[in-house]
């Protein structure tokens, strides 16, 4: 039998929902879903949003002793890591989150593309998916950037020279666009300003497109449907649901960046040295880095052009109705082509020795 007190803490906590539901309309999260929204593979973009805010979190922190200045910048990192608190720590859950981000994000698109979600009516979401995967990859370039070690000074030197293939378009990157401000200054703007605002936006659209289409149904569902059968099952679970397990894995991601960030601090180079060229990009850069020693720096420009050009013309060259893999083999093919290549490009990258690219010094 319920007691006066647990009825009236039932009451209260009724009339409190109550009262938080009215001004923020929290029920509405409470819109059906198909029970597959659930499984991993459909919640990897969620797993990504999450990372995205930790590392803003953890940006914020770090950004309280960075200066963006030559002179200071790898000193300011040396400083958060042996004298801020928790700085070593924080800058871990910072680096290590950013890595898992960019491999969660190219397991979505991945996800997206075997089962063929970019199809009408979602053209628009896969669009503004690659514009995060822009942006995703120019915060991972910026951020290498701004720990003005080695590596970082030669990312910069890269940056110049692409600025240079763009001539006038490609004025901003470019160290004389202002000549007293110095341009590690404008890539931590656009680190911690430009990017984060962009990939914001973007995010809103995104979110705003998959309530208005609803998450796609399984291949195999979807397929049916073209068939004449049954139209696929949009319920079986709940947005507030799904956001829940969503934040679980966030938890997870947080608490497994911050294991690693106690036993491997986030590497930091040696003070650069100008004139040289020893050290080899991040590993989600890699992939570029054959390209560049056999055609040039103009590669780098290029072939990412390309890449970005070919994807956002999937869902406009991939007509047919049907959404199963067995029943795009073309695409598949294609798109299992790009993957292998990409690999062996990053293994032959590992296994080279570095090459000097950069024309002149810096």
């Amino acid at each position: 039998m319920a007691t006066a007190g647990s009825v009236l803490r039932g009451a209260w906590g009724h009339r409190a929902w109550t009262a938080v539901d009215e001004r923020l309309g929290l029920s509405g999260l409470a819109y059906p879903v198909p029970k597959h929204a659930n499984r991993i593979g459909y919640i990897l973009g969620g797993i990504t949003f999450f990372g995205m805010l930790i590392r803003f979190g953890t940006g914020i922190w770090l950004a309280q002793f960075y200066h963006p200045v030559p002179e200071a910048a790898r000193q300011s990192i040396a400083y958060i890591i042996g004298d801020a608190p928790l700085g070593d720590v924080i800058r871990g859950v910072h680096y290590w989150t950013a890595n898992v981000v960019m491999v969660t994000v190219l397991l979505h698109l991945a996800r997206v593309y075997w089962t063929g979600a970019y199809k009408r009516p979602r053209e628009a979401n896969w669009l503004i998916g690659l514009g995060l995967l822009a942006t995703t990859l120019g915060l991972l370039f910026t951020g290498t950037v701004l720990k003005w070690d080695q590596e970082g000074y030669e990312a910069l030197g890269h940056n110049l020279e692409m600025a240079n293939l763009l001539g006038v378009f490609g004025f901003w990157f470019s160290a004389d666009f202002a000549v007293e401000f110095p341009i590690l200054g404008r890539l931590y703007m656009a680190h911690v300003v430009i990017l984060p605002t962009a990939g914001t936006l973007l995010l809103i659209g995104h979110f705003l497109l998959v309530k208005r289409h609803g998450i796609s149904a399984l291949p195999a569902d979807a397929d049916r449907a073209v068939d004449g059968g049954p139209a696929p099952a949009t319920g079986g679970s709940s947005f507030a649901a799904h956001l829940v397990r969503m934040a679980g894995f966030g938890l997870i991601l947080l608490g497994a960046a911050l294991a690693i960030s106690l036993v491997l601090s986030a590497p930091l180079g040696p003070r650069p040295v100008p004139g040289i060229e020893e050290t080899k990009p991040p590993w989600m850069f890699l992939p570029l880095y054959p390209l560049e020693d056999w055609f040039g720096l103009a590669a780098l420009l290029w072939a990412p052009v390309a890449g970005f050009a070919a994807l956002a013309l999937v869902p406009f060259g991939d007509r047919s109705p049907y959404r199963s893999p067995r029943r795009r083999p073309i695409w598949i093919a294609l798109g299992m082509l790009v993957v292998s290549l990409l690999g062996a490009l990053l293994v032959y990258a590992m296994l080279t020795v570095p090459q000097a690219h950069i024309r002149d010094a810096m």
